[in-house]
């Protein structure tokens, strides 16, 4: 006699899911490889938005209510502190000894960085 075959209805699928997919078969030749992705107008243009409704190329808003932040003109961190006699702003007091050892030629680039450039004396 022979065995019975069992009859299975579990078939394996032509592609397992962990195995990786080949390149060619993800990409039929001719078809882009990549995104594409869209820059902001882009977007807006392809949603359609009235003119008159606030969106980000034509938001208005009042100047701020908060005085600006001033940085460090040395190292870019918050300045709590102004030198009297170079102008240049600082964060800390290392920071300071840097700036009181700086040529005055140096200072005066900090300063046109910042557009604040006056002459010292």
């Amino acid at each position: 006699m022979e065995p019975d075959v069992v009859n299975s209805e579990t078939v394996l699928p032509a592609v397992l899911p962990f195995k990786r997919v080949q390149m060619s078969d993800k990409y039929p030749k001719g078809q882009a490889r990549g995104r594409h992705w869209k820059h902001l107008k882009q977007i807006l243009q392809a949603e359609n938005y009235p003119p008159d409704q606030p969106n980000y190329l034509n938001i208005e808003s009042p100047p701020s209510m908060y005085p600006s932040k001033k940085y460090c003109d040395i190292t870019g961190f918050e300045a709590p502190y102004v030198d009297p006699r170079t102008n240049l702003r600082y964060a800390n007091p290392d920071v300071f000894k840097r700036i009181r050892m700086l040529p005055d030629e140096y200072v005066q680039r900090y300063l046109a960085l910042r557009n604040a450039a006056v002459v010292l004396r």
